[in-house]
């Protein structure tokens, strides 16, 4: 397969996950009403909820560039960006997915399928540096 082949399937992947996304955002919603009851912020921290919301934010910012235009603005500052933006390192995901074992499996294949969402638009933006 060739590049540009390559780079059109991976935009179409990015545009089916972000369709996917936007539905299992709907799904999780009983799930999200429990996690803004049992893991409240501390002090003057952003909730989990809030740090979640964020991630989604600006990856489905960067989708829909992409979806629209099939590129995005300031590409090198967006791929230092994408790869700094691991989910599972910010302190609360983090915490939350790994500290409860069997519990919110919506959320966190909402989790999964985010961070593999952000794999894809780092490769989609590789292709087009490279």
């Amino acid at each position: 397969m060739n590049k540009l082949n390559e780079q059109e399937l991976t935009k179409r992947n990015i545009v089916q996950l972000l369709t996917q996304l936007i539905n299992a955002y709907q799904n999780i919603r009983t799930e999200r009403q429990e996690i803004a009851i049992q893991f409240p912020p501390k002090d003057e921290e952003v909730s989990l909820l809030e740090e979640l919301e964020l991630f989604t934010v600006n990856l489905r910012g960067y989708a829909s560039q992409i979806q629209s235009t099939g590129q995005i603005v300031n590409q090198a500052q967006t791929i230092e960006q994408l790869q700094a933006m691991q989910v599972l390192n910010i302190p609360q995901i983090g915490s939350f997915y790994f500290g409860t074992n069997g519990n919110y499996e919506q959320i966190k294949s909402y989790i999964r399928t985010l961070d593999y969402l952000r794999l894809l638009l780092l490769e989609y933006l590789q292709f087009q540096s490279d």
